[in-house]
């Protein structure tokens, strides 16, 4: 462990707490383990000290198994967050991502991995039950968790013990610093309409079999309230549409598919709102707390490329774009929604080097230039003059990213296999360099060579994977997805650290908060954190942003959704009027 002998202090820690959906965690108890001396100490609910009882400054290296539940319970003791964590989770996500995991990627099936012992699944349950439980706790019931807290101490450390020659300290601790912003994060949670939120679920019935009736005259593709893949296909044969099949011939229903043939054919938007709105589980299982907040856990590190995963039904981002409109700010504040523009395709241009997909980049409209440096416009278009043309690249550089062939780029807009394929080969004659390295990031990985961010988040395509099993495509896109999420993951921790309130991260985007006439300047602030992460990641080229600010009484507003938010509070008003003025 010689990367570790700089430190005076290891502590291992783990923490149970209480945490009803949406609301700010209690802490039920936290055991810690000191390596060195083995000592060991022990808090359980109504023991809490004003301070931690292990080091947390810069002599000490904090350890822990997903560590943003561990800084939650600090938060909720108004504790300082360690300066060192290392996060067994996220380390053992990075050394194994590609490959096989049989039992899982949480703590068990990390011990389980590196063939050590730990308690049972069914030995764990009870321990978690009693803290969920929420308190007062018994004095036999803290007994019990503070014996199920210890156990968990014991199994990381023997997995710290089996893990840490393998671990590439320096860039550990930034995966480790960012599980605290994460924990910030869920900490701030996101303001909620909650008014409005209570009157969709009471009305959610009534109002989506109204959307069906309002929407569905232009498709004829329900059956009271199922969709009916023959129905599509009528509609689909009627309008001339071309849609993409699954290997079985089927239509490819996935919500992927209609998201994308949307952004080219905009009558399927609509259709695929509904599709996507129909679920009331998506309205009741969005996690609100009691101080109006959204709150869910972000699963970092979730994804393959290191992104997050929170939950598609808890978080506030994870349903249709439209429920986005159920975030507004509270009185005196205001919300910024800030935005990478286009950094997918600027993280291309500058990791394969391309100079002209940089310099397309650094145009300000890098759709609009890869059309003119393709010839396809004038050297004077516009955005405005020629937006179906630009549209149309813009479409074939995403597509690109994700190794689209003809065939499926000819049904996302609506033109046949010989004209895309013309389109897809001025790509290739445009930026060379680009398609070169981008190749070769899919070969080095079907080869079994990791893939590597800058930050060292790793994909290996095991042997397992080698074959048809391996998706070229999500190969071919990790370096753009991967390194974005480094960049999101070094903005997130410069702006919780310096005190911008952040609500949440999306993508490639980040929600803050601040007073309302304090506003602006955390946008120059967050936008100038945002700029440095691209910087870093990305050798010094500069990714720009586009910041959207919602002030209180007003609401956010996703330009995709707006149209069914209009629609379904149309329909609210008319079901509620009362509760819905």
């Amino acid at each position: 462990m010689s990367g570790f002998d700089q430190y005076a202090e290891i502590w291992v820690v783990d923490s149970e707490y209480y945490a009803p959906a949406g609301e700010r965690q209690v802490p039920a108890c936290i055991v810690a383990r000191e390596l060195r001396t083995g000592s060991v100490v022990r808090r359980v609910y109504g023991e809490f000290a004003s301070a931690p009882p292990f080091g947390v400054d810069g002599r000490a290296l904090y350890v822990s198994f997903y560590a943003s539940a561990e800084m939650g319970t600090h938060l909720a003791l108004g504790w300082p967050l360690p300066r060192n964590i290392v996060d067994l989770f996220a380390e053992f996500r990075v050394a194994t991502n590609g490959r096989e995991t049989p039992a899982g990627s949480g703590l068990l099936g990390a011990l389980a991995y590196h063939g050590l012992d730990s308690i049972s699944a069914a030995q764990k349950d009870p321990g978690r039950e009693i803290a969920m439980r929420g308190p007062p706790w018994g004095e036999e019931q803290r007994a019990q968790l503070l014996a199920y807290c210890t156990s968990d101490v014991d199994a990381t450390a023997r997995l710290f013990d089996r893990m840490a020659p393998a671990i590439d300290l320096p860039r550990a601790l930034f995966r480790g610093r960012y599980m605290a912003a994460a924990a910030r994060m869920e900490w701030n949670g996101t303001p909620i309409d909650t008014a409005t939120l209570a009157t969709l679920r009471e009305q959610w019935e009534h109002i989506q079999t109204d959307l069906i009736a309002e929407i569905d005259k232009d498709y004829g593709c329900f059956e009271g309230t199922t969709f009916k893949r023959a129905l599509f296909e009528q509609f689909l044969a009627r309008n001339g549409i071309a849609w993409p099949r699954l290997k079985s011939g089927q239509l490819d229903l996935e919500d992927d598919t209609f998201k994308e043939i949307a952004r080219s054919n905009p009558i399927i938007a609509p259709l695929r709102e509904i599709r996507s709105s129909l679920s009331q589980m998506r309205l009741a299982r969005l996690s609100v707390g009691s101080d109006a907040r959204n709150r869910a856990m972000l699963s970092a590190f979730g994804a393959s490329s290191g992104r997050n995963t929170p939950s598609n039904t808890k978080f506030i981002f994870g349903p249709s774009v439209w429920m986005r409109g159920l975030i507004k700010p509270e009185p005196n504040t205001a919300l910024a929604y800030i935005d990478w523009s286009a950094q997918e395709f600027g993280i291309a241009a500058a990791l394969s080097g391309d100079e002209r997909m940089m310099a397309a980049y650094r145009s300000g409209d890098p759709y609009l230039e890869f059309a003119r440096q393709a010839g396809a416009v004038p050297v004077d278009a516009t955005k405005q003059s020629h937006k179906s043309t630009r549209d149309m690249f813009k479409t074939v550089v995403l597509g690109v990213g994700y190794g689209m062939e003809a065939e499926t780029l000819a049904g996302r807009l609506g033109i046949s296999t010989i004209e895309s394929r013309a389109l897809l080969q001025k790509h290739r004659e445009t930026y060379p360099q680009f398609c070169r390295w981008s190749q070769n990031s899919v070969d080095t990985a079907m080869s079994g060579t990791p893939l590597n961010t800058v930050f060292g988040w790793r994909y290996t395509v095991g042997p397992h994977l080698r074959r048809a099993e391996a998706n070229p495509r999500t190969v071919r896109n990790f370096p753009m997805q991967a390194n974005g999420a480094e960049m999101l993951r070094i903005a997130c921790c410069l702006a919780t650290e310096r005190g911008v309130r952040v609500c949440a991260p999306v993508h490639d985007a980040i929600l803050i908060e601040a007073p309302a006439d304090q506003i602006e300047a955390e946008v120059v602030r967050m936008g100038g954190y945002m700029a440095a992460a691209s910087r870093i990641v990305l050798a010094g080229f500069e990714l720009r942003t586009d910041a959207e600010i919602i002030r209180y009484p007003d609401r956010y507003s996703d330009a995709r959704g707006q149209v069914m938010w209009d629609r379904v509070m149309k329909l609210l008003r008319a079901r509620a009027p009362v509760a819905y003025g």
